[in-house]
């Protein structure tokens, strides 16, 4: 048996999962589900996530979500010598202090592409003044390293802060201040061998599936 991995495309912390898999070269069965279609409130898949959320496994009977905790999982059950999350205490301390960053970011990318996307109104100023915050801070990290976010090779810190670069991208988001988080996003493009896989989203699906997802909710 594999393990079942749920996911939706268009979900940032899915697209982290997904990375991570590859990464791991993990033998899963992929199941997409159609959030916009209501596929996760169907009894089957609540009676294993009754929160109804992706991304989810079920790993032969054991049933986790929420991204970073899936991903560290995976590493610690399944490649617990990999790098991907190290076993010194310090670098793997770094690894989640980005884990925790960037669940803030996210929180900061939701609220500034919501308002204009469900109501039609522009985000407060705060709340943009936040988000250009966190990404300038992000680029002063990234100014001090080569490659990556913590240390000298890839982490889960790189890959899940790189399933919402896309939420950056599509939304339209002036990263022009940022030149070091766009290297690095940059950087992870051409060493991935899987990026495109994962995370090439156009445009033009991109704004299908939005208006498919505001109809819905």
């Amino acid at each position: 048996m594999t393990i079942d991995f749920y996911y939706n495309r268009f979900s940032g912390a899915s697209r982290a999962v997904y990375m991570t898999i590859r990464q791991l070269t993990l033998d899963v069965n992929f199941k997409p589900i159609d959030l916009a279609a209501g596929e996760q409130l169907k009894p089957e898949f609540l009676a294993i996530n009754p929160l109804h959320i992706v991304p989810t496994i079920n790993d032969h009977g054991f049933a986790l979500w929420e991204s970073r905790a899936i991903m560290q999982y995976l590493c610690n059950r399944y490649a617990p010598d990999s790098t991907l999350y190290p076993t010194d205490p310090k670098q793997r301390a770094l690894v989640d202090r980005s884990l925790n960053f960037d669940l803030t970011f996210l929180n900061q990318i939701e609220d500034v592409v919501s308002p204009p996307l469900f109501t039609g109104t522009q985000p407060s100023p705060d709340k943009v003044t936040a988000l250009n915050n966190s990404l300038k801070n992000l680029d002063q990290v990234l100014i001090k390293q080569n490659k990556y976010l913590v240390g000298d090779q890839l982490t889960l810190a790189d890959l899940s802060l790189l399933g919402y670069w896309v939420y950056l991208e599509r939304f339209h988001i002036d990263l022009s201040a940022y030149p070091n988080y766009k290297r690095w996003v940059a950087g992870l493009q051409a060493e991935l061998p899987y990026f495109n896989e994962v995370n090439d989203i156009s445009q033009a699906e991109w704004d299908r599936e939005m208006a498919r997802y505001k109809t819905a909710t």
